[in-house]
């Protein structure tokens, strides 16, 4: 479904992306897991279209994506849930999610509206609730929640978990989880390796912009050189 090959990325003189590969097939959970500033966010945001790589292909069901500017991207079906957040401070639940929707017709929101109710139950409840006021657990959810809302084929997560409390860490992998059993493919880019790679199919590890090994999640969590290096073992 999702084939990086060999790509380069760059902030100006920073080589930050070093020629790495990777793929996605349709139906996995893929982590990418690997300390602050190993290149994670930086992968998926050029994949996402927000960052540009200066040499190797990033292609999306059969069709390069190189040059193809980010919102034209979200129609294709690739979502991405950015790191930090960042929903609309200013506007309702019930309005970051009809933003989500952008790229649909108006027969099928109101149904994957209800779609994603059902998924995060709190968001129901908040509907007419003014994003900002949200606690840091409700606006992932908001913010999974819009990107669902534009029917994403790949939904790209980034670090999901990353200043929540550890109930809301389940809570959120839970959620991870259930996507993952209604057929949605998930490319998920993490800190947290063990609740990561205990959801992943398979998994890469990331050293300073180099992928460094990879194999299946559960491969990964029982290697004892990921286990000193991630998991605290």
């Amino acid at each position: 479904m999702l084939k990086v090959d060999d790509i380069n990325v760059y902030y100006g003189s920073i080589h930050a992306v070093k020629g790495i590969s990777f793929e996605v097939n349709q139906g996995e959970i893929v982590t990418l897991i690997g300390a602050n500033g190993a290149g994670k966010s930086t992968t998926l945001n050029t994949i996402a279209g927000l960052l540009h790589n200066r040499s190797g292909s990033v292609t999306f069901m059969g069709e390069p994506l190189n040059k193809v500017p980010s919102h034209k991207i979200v129609s294709r079906g690739l979502a991405l849930v950015p790191e930090g957040r960042r929903v609309f401070l200013q506007m309702s639940v019930q309005e970051n999610l009809e933003m989500g929707a952008y790229t649909q017709s108006g027969a099928n929101i109101a149904q994957d509206m209800e779609k994603v109710y059902n998924t995060f139950p709190r968001l129901l409840e908040r509907r007419r609730q003014i994003a900002g006021t949200l606690s840091g657990g409700e606006q992932q959810m908001l913010a999974m929640g819009r990107a669902l809302m534009s029917r994403p084929k790949l939904l790209m997560l980034d670090e999901p978990s990353m200043g929540l409390a550890p109930i809301l860490v389940e809570q959120i992998f839970d959620i991870i989880r259930k996507l993952h059993q209604s057929g949605t493919t998930i490319l998920l880019v993490e800190q947290n390796a063990q609740a990561a790679l205990s959801v992943a199919d398979r998994g890469y590890v990331l050293e300073t912009g180099r992928i460094v090994t990879s194999g299946t999640g559960k491969e990964l969590l029982e290697s004892p050189a990921i286990k000193k290096a991630y998991l605290g073992g």
